[in-house]
């Protein structure tokens, strides 16, 4: 029988940060993998009718991926994530900004720190934590403005769907 998915949204602005919660049908390994392959991601990355394109993503301790979201009309919006930590299968945490082309940082819009976990909820089913944390009220209110909870909620049922087709 499958399981209802939890997706949890918390915006907290008096600790200027936003925790997400989303559960998945799917194992540890497969989440993990679609969470930290250029391929996979730029599947689910994006919320349609947008999609996610790597330029580049080197997946290690101070390693970055850098990428674009392209819309329908071929618009780039272009951001990188450096990754500060990797704890394979567990976690991994970095900062992500948006930025050009060539990854200088467009220093108009807020950088956001990440926090992703990964843990398993039974046999199968996957949760993915996620905390995400501003250097200020201001940061966390734009980012809120540009939909984000709208972009990444629709990003995450992306990849539920990519998941149903490999378990």
């Amino acid at each position: 029988m499958k399981k209802t998915a939890l997706l949890d949204f918390v915006v907290d602005r008096q600790n200027e940060k936003i925790t997400v919660k989303r559960s998945f049908d799917a194992p540890l390994d497969l989440v993990w993998t679609a969470w930290t392959e250029a391929d996979i991601l730029d599947q689910w990355w994006a919320p349609k009718p947008w999609r996610a394109e790597t330029k580049s993503l080197d997946l290690r301790e101070g390693g970055r991926w850098h990428y674009c979201m392209v819309s329908p009309a071929g618009e780039r919006h272009w951001c990188f994530f450096d990754f500060k930590s990797i704890n394979p299968k567990a976690s991994f945490s970095g900062q992500d900004a948006f930025c050009d082309e060539n990854a200088v940082a467009d220093d108009s819009k807020p950088i956001v720190k990440w926090l992703n976990q990964f843990s398993r909820l039974d046999g199968r089913s996957t949760l993915v934590d996620i905390e995400l944390t501003f250097d200020n009220l201001e940061g966390l209110e734009k980012i809120i403005e540009m939909g984000f909870k709208e972009g990444f909620t629709m990003g995450l049922n992306n990849l539920e769907e990519y998941l149903k087709t490999k378990v």
